[in-house]
Order: C-alpha cells, then sequence, then structure tokens
C-alpha cells in the first residue's frame, strides 16, 4: 500500500499523541528535551508531483506530504497551531509467531517538534496492543535498542541513545522491531530505511523556526 493511503484515523490519533499535554505517559526514565534542528543540508529530491497528502483529520491538523523519498513520506502538519515534522513509512516485511496472526498496519515514525524542542523522536505504532510491562527491542546497525511500550505505541526507553539510533537509522539498509501482543503473540517488522536520511534532511529544513 503507498503511503499515499495512510488511514485517517492513524494519522489523527498519531497528530493526537503530539498535541501538548496529551504525548505520552512519563516513564521511569523520562525523555529529555532535545536541541533545535540541525542545519539545513544539501537538497534533496523534489516532491512527486503526483503524490497527494492524507486525507484531513480532525481540527486544523491536515497533514501535508512535502516530499517521497524511497520508502519514506515527509509531513508536515500544525495541531492546535504548533508545527509538527515527521517522517513515515510502513514496514517492508512483517511476521508473527504463531504465523498469520491478524493486525492492523504497523508504521515507523521519526516526529520533530520545534515548540518542545524536540528532533527526531522515533517512534513505532505496532498495529495491536502491546503486551502490558513488555520489552520490546529495535535493532539498526548491529545494535539492539530497548523500547519502551505503551498501548499500541513504542518509544526508546534511553533518551540518551536516541540520537546514535538515528544516525544509525541513516545509514542502515533496514531496521528490526520485535515485539508482543496482549495475547503473547511475538511480531518481527523489518522497515526499509531507503529514503530516510532524505526526508529527515527535508523535515530539519521545514521544521526550522
Amino acid at each position: 500500500m503507498s503511503l499515499r493511503r495512510i488511514p485517517t484515523v492513524l494519522v489523527a490519533s498519531v497528530l493526537v499523541c503530539w498535541v501538548p499535554g496529551l504525548a505520552r505517559a512519563q516513564t521511569a526514565s523520562p525523555k529529555a528535551s532535545k536541541g533545535a534542528a540541525k542545519p539545513a543540508p544539501s537538497k534533496p529530491e523534489p516532491a512527486k508531483p503526483e503524490t497527494k497528502p492524507p486525507a484531513a483529520v480532525t481540527g486544523s491538523a491536515e497533514p501535508t506530504l512535502i516530499g517521497q523519498y524511497g520508502t519514506w513520506g515527509a509531513y508536515t502538519a500544525t495541531p492546535n497551531g504548533q508545527k509538527v515534522c515527521f517522517a513515515l513509512a510502513k514496514p517492508a516485511s512483517s511476521k508473527t509467531n504463531p504465523p498469520n496472526r491478524p493486525r492492523d498496519p504497523a508504521y515507523a515514525f521519526v516526529s520533530t517538534r520545534p515548540a518542545e524542542k524536540v528532533t527526531n523522536e522515533v517512534s513505532v505504532m505496532i498495529g495491536y496492543t502491546l503486551k502490558p510491562g513488555s520489552e520490546s527491542t529495535l535493532e539498526v546497525g548491529g545494535a539492539s535498542y530497548a523500547m519502551y511500550t505503551q498501548g499500541d505505541g513504542l518509544w526508546i526507553k534511553n533518551a540518551a541513545e536516541e540520537e546514535r539510533m538515528v544516525e544509525a537509522m541513516r545509514k542502515a539498509p533496514d531496521v528490526v522491531v520485535k515485539a508482543v501482543s496482549a495475547k503473547g503473540t511475538e511480531t518481527t517488522d523489518t522497515f526499509s530505511l531507503k529514503g530516510l536520511s532524505q526526508a529527515l534532511d527535508r523535515l530539519a529544513q521545514d521544521c526550522k523556526r
């Protein structure tokens, strides 16, 4: 499925999570705020003219696709008047154990929220309710990162490692996310990282304040 066909409810739920005051619950090791976006990189590929943005969502938050880079789409939105930029991709392959268990589509996000001084926050909407208290992993570049789980979302457990993880994602061919559902089903999602670096460079330009 093309990224241009992202379900409206999916984009709406993600934007709601980004609205100040409705962000994910604080954990034992809450995320530290990060600095401003990185300096503007070299000029990336232009957005394909035939690419259409996702459907409008509730309120004034209407995501706009500003560029398609490999498997990653670069989007901007303005929920509650505050600019949000994010790169989004679907997994290249998904497996369950036991096999063929039903689930909703999974999506990986790398988001930047200038008003909150958050840059390149990695999250995954896994497509099912995660097992409470379970710990998921994100594997990239030969390293494995523990992911905090809540509902159907994953975020890195140790915020201090996130910048290193994103740099690895810029260089690696793919990333593997492993998690366990509330019913005990084990899942493995592999996301291609083709185009992520260019998408993040584009967002760094568009999210400057």
